[in-house]
């Protein structure tokens, strides 16, 4: 039996339709992403599937019990990390412990062994008595992570988070994770960052309310091997210029100091030679063109132009 299973949900606010019959499971021991700009419906799904939110249709269940119908039974099943920092301020990292403890009836010392245990499993055994609204970016979300921890749940949600904490901060909340992955946790999280997105087991890319596509990361990936070019050198200007009107060329992409051109399949040797001889009629010796593998970033580009949409292997 997986440990999260989304059926058909479905979520309006209004006229606004948030989330439309999304389907996904994760299964123990793994790890699977939202991926999606703002609005795609991400932090809806993930209330959903925490109680927070009811669904107009469709049905969740968390360690096999149904969302809707057994609540109480299920929230004690799950951890759940809002995109937003929603412990106390004005309380000390143990005492945010001691009191969500308490509401998940660890009485006497139970509640300190297990707050004490938390604190050392995120790094923040020397911070236990500092207020909340003292810690870093970093700390408060190992914190809340902490939280969502404390009466050991199977299943994990975690909105976006990681954003807004420095790189560092990141890497080693995504280390927590990984051990939390040994110990059978279920986690599904969503991210606006996609070398995070890389990290887990399956990638699910949401657009408008639609689950577009999921699949392994080289699942998605590979519908757009050998088709990928990369322009480098010269002005950008002159980038674009080597690169007008060229056949064959779906869709080019201006990423940092590079140049991302999209090919159809079975064109790739045809435009990195056409580009080349382009750049060598103009004189821009320094433009250089190369055969690159596909990024996610590629691959969503490549879902949001695709029609009708293509499904992973």
């Amino acid at each position: 039996m997986s440990a999260i299973v989304a059926s058909h949900l479905a979520r309006a606010f209004g006229p606004t339709r948030a989330l439309v019959d999304f389907s996904l499971s994760v299964e123990r021991g793994e790890m699977v992403a939202l991926l999606g700009p703002d609005g795609a419906g991400k932090s809806t799904a993930l209330r959903l599937l925490a109680g927070v939110l009811r669904a107009d249709s469709g049905r969740a269940t968390v360690d096999g019990l149904d969302v809707a119908r057994q609540a109480e039974a299920a929230r004690a099943r799950l951890g759940y990390v809002p995109q937003r920092f929603s412990l106390y301020g004005d309380l000390t990292a143990l005492e945010n412990l001691r009191f969500l403890a308490d509401v998940r009836g660890l009485a006497g010392v139970a509640w300190r062994e297990r707050a004490e245990a938390m604190l050392r499993f995120v790094g923040l055994e020397a911070f236990g008595h500092r207020r909340a609204q003292a810690l870093s970016g970093g700390m408060r979300q190992k914190l809340a992570l902490a939280a969502a921890l404390i009466h050991q749940p199977r299943v994990l949600l975690l909105d976006e988070p990681t954003g807004g904490v420095d790189p560092l901060a990141r890497q080693s909340f995504w280390k927590l994770l990984t051990r939390l992955l040994r110990q059978e946790v279920a986690i599904l999280v969503s991210t606006p960052y996609l070398d995070e997105a890389e990290r887990c087991h399956r990638v699910a890319f949401l657009h408008r309310g639609r689950l577009l596509v999921q699949g392994t990361p080289d699942e998605l990936r590979r519908p757009l091997a050998d088709r990928m070019i990369e322009v480098r050198g010269g002005a950008p200007d002159r980038r674009l210029e080597v690169t007008q009107d060229l056949g064959g060329v779906e869709e080019r992409q201006i990423f940092g100091a590079t140049l991302r051109l999209r090919v159809a399949a079975g064109r790739v040797h045809e435009v990195v030679a056409e580009v080349a001889r382009r750049a060598a009629a103009y004189g821009a010796t320094d433009v250089a063109v190369r055969l690159v593998p596909p990024s996610l970033e590629d691959v969503f580009h490549y879902l949001l132009a695709a029609e009708p949409l293509p499904r992973a292997a």
